[in-house]
């Protein structure tokens, strides 16, 4: 094992065992097995404890490295250490940048809200292969995707980039994915919902993070993150 893995592993492990020891000093949570709960809210979706007095929101886009990269270095930490204990819960919203990002949110949404965690992971997982499928799009599937009804241009983007296959993984067949990036309705509500949080925060770009309530300026990755949740708790 890399000293740098181990150490970073060993500062985790040694934050957990503060929040832990932290107790007395805070009323303790509700029990609950807080690293499966998911409560779809009115603009995303809430991993962990609703009550718990520390909230972190991740805005996020699906085309953006940094958001992969958090993902990658950020999300598992979340799940080990942080949410775990009740004490802190973390909403994902989306900042929605072009059409393959809508489509992409579009899906992680797709039927129970209970399962969007894992449809997440799952497009995030596999960030690599299909951005770099968009990048190498041609000109034809690129006006496949900006030409048409709003179901038929996602759905493009959908099997051009291998959408499909990602949401197989998670157990939909393509008639319910299709179902999904139908719903023209739930593309405005996550586009509105994008535009009010950007005028509301005055969001920048992507990841943004605000805690209880305040945007961390200048905070766009995990390393910059840990510190300041690790204050708040």
């Amino acid at each position: 094992m890399k000293a740098g893995l181990l150490k970073s592993i060993l500062l985790l492990a040694a934050g957990a065992i503060a929040l832990g020891a932290s107790a007395e000093d805070s009323p303790a949570p509700k029990r609950g097995n807080w690293s499966a709960t998911v409560t779809e809210t009115e603009g995303g979706h809430l991993l962990g404890n609703p009550d718990a007095p520390v909230k972190l929101v991740e805005f996020m886009s699906y085309t953006c490295s940094h958001c992969a990269d958090f993902a990658r270095e950020g999300d598992g930490a979340l799940k080990l250490f942080y949410i775990p204990t009740g004490r802190m819960n973390y909403e994902i919203r989306h900042l929605i940048r072009d059409p393959v990002d809508l489509t992409a949110a579009l899906l992680t949404h797709c039927g129970d809200p209970k399962k969007f965690a894992l449809n997440h992971e799952a497009v995030m997982s596999r960030y690599p292969q299909w951005i770099e499928k968009a990048r190498q799009a041609t000109q034809a599937q690129q006006s496949r995707w900006q030409f048409g009804t709003l179901s038929a241009r996602f759905q493009a983007i959908a099997s051009d980039l291998d959408f499909y296959e990602i949401m197989e993984t998670r157990g939909y067949s393509r008639i319910e994915a299709d179902r999904c990036l139908a719903d023209e309705a739930k593309a405005r509500e996550i586009a509105d919902t994008s535009r009010a949080d950007v005028d509301k925060y005055g969001l920048q770009g992507t990841p943004s993070f605000v805690l209880d309530g305040t945007l961390l300026e200048g905070t766009h990755a995990w390393e910059a993150l840990r510190p300041k949740l690790d204050e708040a708790i």
